[in-house]
């Protein structure tokens, strides 16, 4: 990422997060003051969604630092929703262990009781940590989540409001908690020549340690490893891409879209 691309995009982006994050904040401390009740601290959450490979993570970790670094000061916490996947055994047991990222793949009810607990002013939130080396869910590892202003959370499916599971008495939605939604775009070729590229890259970084989940790709040649990464994609990937995350991309408040380069090329804000 270039620093024009910074000043240009993200750094207007950040400002006007910034000003929504202000004036949110005085909303709720007007309608405390009209209530008589005593103001409590309600972060403003941030969803960012997209793709596996589009650059989610990279926009997350810039948001969160410029928007610390505006006069205001703002204490910005970054989650994602990966911990909040079924452990492996979970997956394994109901035979979606190849589905993984998809809706029903995650434990919804747990996601939607952290932000319900975020969003109603709760100190010292636990969010389960999730180990891209393991590829499972951390036993006993907690990132603790306290009051920050922000809190940006990152994931496929965020914006999603079709509940499939059986359980029809959960009407509220992940989607229902933010403040304001980014969707990260791109040309569906670009997003899983990225895929591929990244997967060449961990071939030779985290698939090489020995406790990697992945690590039986490491030693994949050239060949084998395109082949496998294209067919990771096309039977897992771009399936929950087109089938879930996709159709979502209309319902965020903004939409980046990036080019070929990884760039960002178009700026998209909501009016309404």
């Amino acid at each position: 990422m270039s620093l024009d691309e910074v000043v240009e995009i993200y750094l207007p982006l950040s400002r006007l997060l910034d000003l929504y994050v202000e004036a949110s904040h005085g909303l709720h401390r007007a309608t405390a003051t009209f209530l008589g009740a005593r103001a409590a601290k309600v972060p403003y959450l941030i969803g960012l969604a997209g793709s596996v490979a589009v650059g989610k993570s990279t926009t997350a970790r810039i948001l969160r630092a410029l928007l610390a670094r505006w006069p205001t000061r703002a204490k910005v916490d970054l989650v994602t929703t990966d911990g909040f996947l079924h452990p492996t055994r979970v997956l394994e047991s109901r035979g979606i262990m190849q589905r993984k990222g998809f809706p029903e793949s995650y434990d919804r009810r747990a996601l939607i009781q952290f932000l319900s607990d975020v969003k109603g002013g709760g100190g010292r939130v636990a969010v389960p940590v999730y180990s891209h080396l393991t590829y499972d869910v951390m036993p006993d590892q907690f990132q603790i989540v306290d009051q920050p202003d922000v809190l940006i959370v990152e994931g496929l499916n965020i914006l999603q409001t079709d509940d499939r599971s059986p359980d029809l008495r959960q009407r509220a939605f992940a989607s229902d908690f933010f403040d304001f939604t980014i969707y990260v775009d791109a040309e569906l070729a670009d997003v899983r020549r990225w895929y591929v590229e990244r997967f060449f890259a961990l071939r030779k970084t985290a698939f090489a340690d020995p406790t990697s989940y992945f690590h039986r790709y490491a030693d994949l040649n050239d060949d084998e490893a395109d082949a496998t990464a294209n067919r990771i994609w096309r039977e897992i990937n771009e399936p929950n891409l087109r089938e879930n995350i996709l159709p979502t991309r209309d319902r965020a408040h903004l939409i980046l879209r990036k080019a070929a380069d990884h760039s960002v090329q178009q700026v998209q804000l909501r009016k309404v």
